[in-house]
């Protein structure tokens, strides 16, 4: 897939998250990479195998203290164009792995933990 394509699947999952959530998201931004670097993959523990379709980095909203802001960094979601096709059967499933991954990377940037996304995942019928 091209990458404007991909670029544009983000926009849209970006857009399907609910308004009255988007409006709260603030000092957070929205990268997409090709896959995740050697970097990412040590401070994961990622074996050759595994990889991420997603990855939040930052400070949840739900652990800001009145000390947060001024000059702190955007907190950054990155999506992961490479392994979210090759999770894809085909071409048809990759707006709804863009759409599962932004939703579950948002998820974290609101502060829920990985086994609390996941098991709403599983709620939704929305596993990756």
């Amino acid at each position: 897939m091209k990458q404007k394509e991909f670029e544009e699947l983000v926009e849209k999952g970006i857009a399907a998250i609910p308004e009255k959530f988007r409006r709260m998201m603030d000092n957070v931004i929205v990268v997409i990479a090709d896959e995740p670097s050697e970097k990412i993959r040590r401070e994961h523990g990622l074996s050759a195998g595994e990889t991420l379709l997603g990855l939040y980095e930052g400070i949840p909203r739900t652990e800001r203290g009145v000390e947060y802001g001024g000059l702190v960094m955007p907190d950054t979601i990155t999506i992961f164009q490479r392994p979210i096709e090759d999770k894809a059967e085909s071409v048809e499933d990759i707006p709804e792995i863009v759409a599962n991954t932004i939703w579950h990377e948002i998820a974290h940037y609101f502060g829920m933990k990985e086994d609390e996304v996941r098991a709403e995942e599983v709620r939704r019928g929305k596993t990756k």
